[in-house]
């Protein structure tokens, strides 16, 4: 059973949650936990266990862990805090609220370390605050492993998923191996279109029954929008309408952006993370009197990748069965992963300095998104068509390739050819397009540039670049077999970064 948890802070009793256990795959709907375990039950402390096939934790060689760590205080973009602290974890012994490495390495059940998801619990409380009872969080090994689990208890193969029209192509793979089909909903510059997503669900004519919506409201991948608090309203309230699930994808959640501002976004001072007021939407998460939300959070975007952890928030009975899937495939995140995440948030930040670090981050995120933006302004402004994105990490380009480029399905190919020979690469609009009949012109003529990890200082030389690549397209004979591009027309990248012909 996933661990549950008390609603606080409210004076009037909330509701339990709907049963949506109608609308899960027949397979998940009697889906049991393994038969082991359904005939070993739960060992209790005065049971002397000799039923699993469990190490001993003495032959574990890993006897302390140790990780100098930041300690977060307002600071300036890209700098690292001069101040730092030790995190340690040892063999046997626990470390105040975190567990002892003899207990992070040995085998766990499917919701994760106790620690981990205390936290996040707790956290996801202070944030959220879910507006029913009986809801919990479980570790996941981030979120594209949970989408494939999330999906699955709504969708077999033959059904149907509604998605963006543009989306995660990770999402997209998960689609494709299970054997569903995406239905894509229109979009605009908030993500995805409350009018569109109603008229699909009640124009409806498949043979098997709509039952989720797959979607990324915040930072959206590919295209940067971000759901205004009256568009995830909508959303949610035409869910009910149809009786959908929602799986919110939100890995960038805690990346929205202080507005857009063009005094900063080509100076010289970074903004300070102690400057950062910014006010973040409410999750569909929040709103979510049904629990018809699955939502995902990831620590990828905001501790780092190759941590390979996040969790998942939803009714404790939708849980269960998430706990059964992990069970069956990963069993559960990295336990020194989860261990060493639980140190840091519990015992060495707490609440606080991860508040800090987030405001950090979106100070950093902010400014980063100030330079690029101002630098497509300068540079590429009559070349594209954009969206200022107000969170995550992306910048979606509609690319103006000419009156013939538009129409030319070899353009957009051949734009990315003279792009790598310029010396910038982007990622085309193609593989994010969840339209199986898309026409490929209109798909290629969108690029996607990532502005969180190139140093900022990268920014004009790539702009340039862009800019020069689209040219020689538009310019070009583009019936010609390829264009050419003359020696040294990329501009220079400045000082040690500089790379090779």
């Amino acid at each position: 059973m996933a661990p549950n948890m008390e609603t606080t802070g409210t004076s009037t009793p909330l509701p339990l949650p709907k049963d949506l256990s109608d609308i899960f795959v027949p397979a998940m709907r009697v889906h049991r936990k393994s038969a082991f375990k359904s005939v070993m039950g739960d060992p209790t402390s005065a049971m002397i266990n000799m039923a699993g096939g469990v190490p001993h934790p003495s032959t574990f060689p890993i006897l302390q862990l140790q990780a100098k760590v930041t300690s977060p205080v307002s600071q300036p973009e890209g700098a690292l805090s001069s101040n730092s602290t030790n995190l340690v974890l040892e063999k046997s012994r626990r470390s105040h609220s975190t567990e002892s490495l003899d207990e992070l390495l040995q085998y766990g059940g499917g919701c994760g370390i106790d620690s981990y998801c205390s936290f996040l619990k707790k956290y996801t409380q202070m944030v959220h605050s879910p507006r029913y009872t009986d809801w919990s969080v479980i570790a996941s090994c981030g979120n594209t492993d949970a989408i494939g689990k999330a999906v699955s208890l709504f969708c077999e193969a033959g059904d149907s998923l509604l998605v963006e029209k543009w989306t995660f192509p990770g999402a997209l793979s998960s689609l494709v191996a299970a054997k569903v089909h995406p239905v894509p909903v229109d979009m605009d510059g908030e993500g995805m279109d409350p009018d569109s997503l109603d008229r699909i669900c009640t124009n409806w004519s498949g043979t098997k029954p709509l039952r989720a919506v797959y979607l990324v409201p915040t930072g959206q991948n590919p295209t940067g929008a971000t759901m205004s608090l009256e568009r995830r309203q909508r959303i949610y309230a035409i869910a009910c309408k149809h009786n959908l699930a929602i799986i919110e994808d939100d890995p960038y959640y805690f990346l929205q952006f202080a507005p857009f501002s063009t005094s900063e976004s080509l100076g010289d001072a970074a903004p300070s993370g102690g400057q950062q007021a910014t006010s973040l939407v409410p999750s569909l998460l929040s709103l979510d009197t049904d629990g018809r939300v699955i939502r995902l959070d990831s620590f990828s975007k905001i501790l780092a990748p190759n941590l390979r952890c996040g969790w998942i928030t939803a009714p404790s009975y939708i849980l269960d069965k998430l706990q059964i899937l992990n069970e069956s495939t990963i069993l559960q995140p990295s336990g020194l992963a989860q261990g060493l995440i639980s140190k840091l948030l519990n015992d060495t930040w707490g609440i606080e300095g991860w508040n800090q670090h987030l405001r950090n981050l979106r100070a950093t995120y902010t400014y980063r998104r100030n330079v690029f933006v101002g630098m497509v302004d300068k540079h590429i402004s009559s070349l594209v068509d954009y969206v200022v994105p107000s969170a995550g990490m992306f910048l979606w380009m509609k690319v103006s390739l000419g009156p013939e480029g538009a129409s030319n399905p070899a353009a957009m190919p051949r734009l990315l050819e003279t792009m790598k020979k310029c010396g910038v690469m982007m990622a085309p609009g193609a593989p994010f397009c969840s339209s199986s009949n898309g026409s490929p012109a209109t798909a290629d003529c969108y690029l996607r540039a990532a502005f969180a990890l190139v140093d900022v200082d990268m920014f004009e030389p790539a702009l340039k670049r862009l800019a020069q690549a689209i040219v020689a397209i538009r310019e070009a004979a583009i019936y010609q077999p390829a264009v050419q591009v003359e020696k040294g027309i990329a501009s220079p990248i400045p000082g040690k970064m500089a790379i090779s012909s």
